[in-house]
């Protein structure tokens, strides 16, 4: 009887164990709409929770949403507060030298979103405003290209509020992810005058190769199976069903 108590004691925990080793936890930044954000109803949602979701289901594992803000996110994923990063962040040599990263899972230019008929060039925003968000990677290029030009570079923590400022005149201009100035700035009636000026922006020295999935330096066999998965939801028509459900156009790019 002792034998058998000892027996089932040992199975539960390996069970335990087991259900734990199969539950994936994506840490995801909720305030870069349609990518993510708090529904109304409270739960998480967007183009990365749902293909976070597609993922798990892919590698038939659970999956965790742990919401986490922008600029604590790769220390967080070091501290173990989560296995992955699906975030919408872009895979840059800097970022790779503290996480490795999946191959790219969607690619879209960044935007200038200002006033209808706005010229833009280096010099444009001299003694002016151009909103970013905190530590990404728009934040980067816009210091080395408009700020060393004259430009003052206002980084915010969420993006909807860097949108806020150029509604009320705070920012003379906000540089973001093409997909998210369309659809939570530009197609809203708060959009209205208002539109994406100058050209495309998507030099890999600062853009990388599109945005990836983070995971620890050294978690191989993680990021084995997300590759995986991205390959296999890509082929099986779950990774176009996600896409158009936000958004009208190709997101993964050439």
């Amino acid at each position: 009887m002792k034998k058998a108590l000892i027996a089932s004691a040992s199975f539960a925990l390996i069970a335990s164990l087991s259900a734990q080793a199969e539950t994936v936890r994506f840490g995801i930044d909720l305030n870069y709409p349609p990518f993510s954000k708090q529904g109304a109803d409270g739960k998480p949602q967007g183009f990365d929770i749902d293909m976070a979701y597609a993922l798990c289901k892919q590698m038939k594992v659970t999956c965790q949403i742990v919401p986490q803000d922008w600029d604590g996110l790769i220390p967080a994923l070091n501290a173990n507060k989560f296995d992955a990063i699906i975030s919408s962040m872009q895979i840059t040599p800097e970022r790779q030298k503290a996480v490795d990263f999946t191959g790219k899972y969607y690619n879209i230019a960044s935007r200038l979103v200002a006033k209808d008929g706005t010229k833009v060039d280096a010099a444009s925003f001299k003694g002016k405003k151009i909103g970013v968000l905190r530590a990404s990677t728009q934040e980067k290029f816009a210091k080395d290209f408009w700020g060393k030009n004259g430009a003052t570079i206002v980084p915010y923590a969420k993006s909807p509020e860097s949108f806020l400022d150029l509604k009320s005149g705070r920012v003379d201009a906000v540089f973001v992810d093409g997909a998210v100035g369309e659809g939570e700035f530009l197609k809203t009636p708060q959009g209205k005058g208002y539109a994406f000026v100058g050209p495309n922006y998507s030099d890999v020295k600062y853009f990388g190769l599109g945005a990836g999935i983070a995971v620890k330096k050294g978690n191989k066999a993680l990021l084995d199976r997300l590759n995986k998965a991205i390959e296999a939801v890509r082929k099986d028509g779950s990774y176009k069903k996600v896409e158009e459900k936000y958004f009208s156009f190709d997101v993964y790019g050439g």
